[in-house]
């Protein structure tokens, strides 16, 4: 899930803005992305913000202070020790929350209010971890060390505490799986609530 070594960061930025055009209908150019999207702009000081965590020591001060100066411009909080796939979105993003263990594949989609968050206070591993080409709804709670398998799922407000399987749809408060027909990403799988 992180970045492979001798991918530029040319590459993983122009990547960045190719995914917000590709599930974003309204962006229209590279452009107003880079300028205008908090999500790719969260994303972009989460790259810088994880690279100087595993750095060194010395720079995980520096690190999380980056982190939170985006968080206050962007309203999205994702924390420095967090692992971020490529070609992710977060579309609209305010209230998005990543937690520092939280694993995150490819191409992955996530709305406005999600948390990625811990349900202990444990040093290990207490974050989710999220297969390549998932999308996540608005609003969606996926809490503790599970994992949400390729190509699943996640309804708008669903609270997800247990694993989701690939390729099913995980709606409800507590969130249920069902097998329903896999999406185009931009679709919100909240229409199956």
């Amino acid at each position: 899930m992180p970045i492979p070594r001798g991918v530029s960061l040319r590459t993983i930025l122009k990547e960045d803005l190719e995914a917000a055009r590709k599930h974003d209908p309204a962006a229209r150019s590279n452009l107003e992305v880079a300028l205008g999207y908090p999500g790719v702009h969260a994303l972009w000081a989460h790259r810088v913000s994880h690279a100087m965590w595993n750095k060194s020591e010395a720079l995980k001060l520096p690190a999380r202070l980056l982190s939170q100066a985006a968080r206050a411009i962007t309203g999205i909080e994702i924390h420095p020790g967090a692992k971020l796939g490529r070609r992710m979105f977060i579309d609209h993003g305010m209230g998005v929350v990543i937690g520092e263990t939280a694993e995150v594949g490819e191409d992955v989609m996530i709305y406005h209010g999600t948390t990625l968050g811990g349900v202990s206070l444990n040093k290990g591993k207490r974050h989710p971890t999220v297969g390549n080409r998932v999308t996540i709804g608005a609003g969606a709670k996926v809490l503790g060390p599970i994992t949400l398998g390729d190509d699943s799922q996640v309804g708008a407000n669903a609270v997800v505490v247990k694993d989701v399987p690939a390729g099913v749809t995980a709606v409800g408060v507590p969130a249920k799986n069902r097998e329903v027909p896999v999406m185009e990403p931009q679709i919100d799988p909240a229409i199956w609530i």
